[in-house]
């Protein structure tokens, strides 16, 4: 018996972090070309830590991002809002980050939370430069695919930054560069690094891994509920050179960069 204070007192310690988090939701938004069930393994993971989800597919190749943004977004939000919870989070992959920058331009979520956006084309992609007139790229692709660019006109590149907690993962991976072999700089196939940066962005990472499955990769899903969770990625098992300077993670290949924000860590020098 002398042991069953603490150990009620562990217990209502744990059930009540579980309540804190089921009073949030979570709305998912896959790339382009995607559908719901690319982000499925990040779904269940969040699911498992108690998160609402909202996680459905949307017409990524047969409409803009002007048509896409709001009807996608407003449904998840109908979702979360019925759950009555306290904040809404976003986790997207690619195009998704970019419907969410378009709504917030012009929308103001009440109860927004955090925002963890994946390989995102936030200062567009050289892939849409160089193959938005050609047939497959302009048929297939779609009029959002088209808006992609990286002049200074593009709508990535028009857009005003957004209020919110915003954690980027970008994707840096040897070999994946196939698509378009000319990109500068690192990129993680469809994306160059340095266009996936917003200037209000709280935290940045980089993993190796490629555009297309980063969604997939399990020390991503994992940063992704830290992010959520905590504002920041996790860096515990960063490594310490002899000269005291963060090195490279060597147990899963991630790297980070020093972050611009309102949080004092020194910013990045773009390369582009």
């Amino acid at each position: 018996m002398k042991h069953a204070f603490p150990l009620t007192v562990l217990l209502l310690i744990v059930s009540s972090q579980s309540l804190a988090v089921q009073t949030e939701c979570v709305v998912l938004l896959h790339g382009m070309g995607r559908t719901s069930s690319s982000l499925s393994a990040i779904e269940e993971s969040l699911r498992s830590r108690r998160y609402h989800v909202w996680n459905e597919s949307y017409p990524s190749l047969t409409q803009s991002v002007e048509e896409l943004s709001a009807p996608a977004i407003d449904a998840g939000l109908v979702y979360c809002e019925a759950k009555q919870v306290e904040r809404v989070h976003f986790v997207t992959h690619s195009l998704g980050g970019i419907l969410v920058r378009y709504y917030l331009q012009d929308h103001h979520i009440e109860n927004l939370g955090r925002i963890v956006m994946l390989a995102p084309p936030n200062r567009g992609s050289e892939v849409a430069d160089q193959m938005k007139d050609g047939f497959f790229y302009r048929n297939i692709m779609g009029p959002a695919g088209q808006a992609l660019g990286t002049d200074e006109k593009s709508l990535p590149n028009s857009l005003k930054p957004i209020a919110g907690e915003i954690g980027i993962i970008a994707g840096i991976k040897a070999g994946e560069s196939w698509f378009l072999p000319e990109i500068p700089g690192d990129d993680d196939g469809k994306v160059a690094v340095e266009r996936t940066k917003l200037p209000e962005m709280r935290d940045f990472l980089l993993v190796n891994v490629g555009h297309t499955f980063i969604m997939d990769d399990d020390e991503v899903i994992r940063q992704v509920s830290y992010f959520l969770q905590h504002g920041l990625f996790d860096r515990s098992k960063q490594v310490q050179t002899t000269d005291g300077a963060a090195t490279e993670w060597p147990w899963w290949g991630l790297r980070r960069e020093k972050m611009v924000g309102a949080t004092g860590i020194e910013p990045v020098t773009s390369a582009m």
